[in-house]
């Protein structure tokens, strides 16, 4: 099904062999499986529900772009801003199963267009109301999602954040208070990215414009979100002005911006991800800090938990964050302790318990889990598919899907 790019493989790739089945069965699975129909459109999706999802769409053609497999970005762009209403609005799934119709698309939007634009070199259709509707839609977050004006974008609710139960950190649907640490980073990345989409365009007033918003946030994240003494990034209240101190994954994901302070970073590092009553458990990374109220590393009649379990978007971008600042070996032991985690079941799965390994949640799952097998290979070939600035991307294999995709 894969014909393997050997040259891009590195013989010291452990369960080389596993490792190739594992990858073609998760491509065989969205290929035959993922493939949701929107405004005579086809977009793909983890989950076998049929459900689509914001950032999950971004993580799901990340590892698709690994086999040249690019049309999917362009698809769900296109069928997400169908959907939009004329303030800019877009909820954040399409489909029936669990409707959001409160909760704005997260800042992933334009990063998937540009995944798509570049990889194809194609941008032009984007001219004319795409490109509108991207305008349209970063503005709602701008405009719309922050209250007290300082500059930073408040989530409804810990739902909208997509770590359903972290009602801790951000309260329940309808708050609107918290400005989230995990959110200002997105869009941070999301204008970078629009900046790249207008350069490409040939607007360069517009291009400058995003670039000089993102330096904005990216400067605020910095000034309002961090606290000196415990040394980490939290949560700030509109209401109060005072960060909410719990310590979740997203108080690292600064990193993945690499607009921090080389001495922020070494301290988030060495104080809080590397710290085995934190972050680095048995299986890295908790999405809680163990030593928070309301940590447990499972699973609960069925939820889908960020409050101690792994999940490897995130550890994706954390990963990400580690390699721009130069934590090499840190960021190389976390790609191998998350292969080791996806490889330990026999099935992809959605989550992970962080202190046993074991599989939580979809069985199987065929959505943005399947970015734990990549993450290896991309430190041992010196890749990094999220670039905002890759222009050549590299191919594990191509696969027949890719023909087959194309004439759907």
């Amino acid at each position: 099904m894969i014909t393997w790019n050997e040259k891009q493989f590195l013989e010291d790739m452990p369960d080389i062999e596993l490792f190739k089945r594992r990858v073609e069965k998760s491509l065989k699975d969205v290929m035959t499986r993922g493939i949701s129909s929107a405004h005579g459109r086809d977009m793909i999706t983890g989950y076998a529900y049929g459900e689509l999802y914001d950032w999950d769409m971004y993580f799901e053609n990340l590892f698709l772009s690994y086999f040249g497999i690019s049309q999917y970005c362009r698809n769900g762009v296109e069928a997400f801003l169908e959907e939009q209403l004329d303030c800019g609005f877009i909820s954040r799934t399409m489909g029936r199963k669990y409707p959001k119709p409160r909760h704005h698309f997260k800042p992933f939007l334009a990063q998937t267009a540009l995944l798509g634009c570049r990889q194809e070199g194609k941008y032009n259709w984007l001219e004319g109301k795409y490109y509108e509707g991207l305008k349209k839609y970063l503005e709602y977050w701008i405009w719309h999602c922050d209250a007290d004006r300082n500059g930073l974008c408040f989530w409804d609710g810990s739902d909208h954040s997509g770590m359903d139960n972290q009602s801790l950190r951000l309260g329940y649907d309808g708050v609107m208070e918290y400005e989230g640490v995990d959110l200002n980073c997105y869009l941070v990345r999301d204008l970078w990215a629009m900046g790249e989409l207008a350069q490409e365009l040939g607007k360069e007033k517009d291009a400058r414009l995003y670039r000089q918003k993102a330096e904005d946030i990216a400067e605020k994240i910095d000034r309002y979100l961090w606290d000196e003494d415990t040394g980490f990034y939290y949560d700030r209240s509109e209401k109060t002005g005072k960060l909410n101190k719990k310590k979740c994954i997203t108080g690292m994901l600064p990193l993945w911006l690499g607009t921090i302070p080389s001495d922020r970073a070494k301290r988030l590092v060495e104080e809080h991800l590397c710290n085995p009553n934190e972050f680095w458990s048995n299986y890295p990374l908790a999405t809680w800090a163990k030593d928070e109220e309301g940590y447990y590393p499972d699973s609960r009649e069925g939820e889908c938990s960020w409050m101690g379990a792994t999940w490897i978007p995130t550890n994706y971008m954390i990963f990400q964050g580690l390699r721009i600042y130069g934590y090499e070996k840190v960021a190389l032991k976390l790609a191998q302790k998350t292969y080791e985690l996806v490889m330990g079941e026999t099935e992809t799965r959605e989550f992970y318990n962080s202190e046993t390994g074991s599989g939580l949640g979809m069985n199987p799952f065929w959505g943005w889990s399947t970015l734990g097998y990549m993450m290896l290979y991309e430190i041992k070939n010196d890749y990094m598919a999220s670039d905002l600035k890759q222009h050549c991307f590299q191919h594990v294999g191509k696969s027949a899907y890719t023909m087959l995709s194309i004439n759907r």
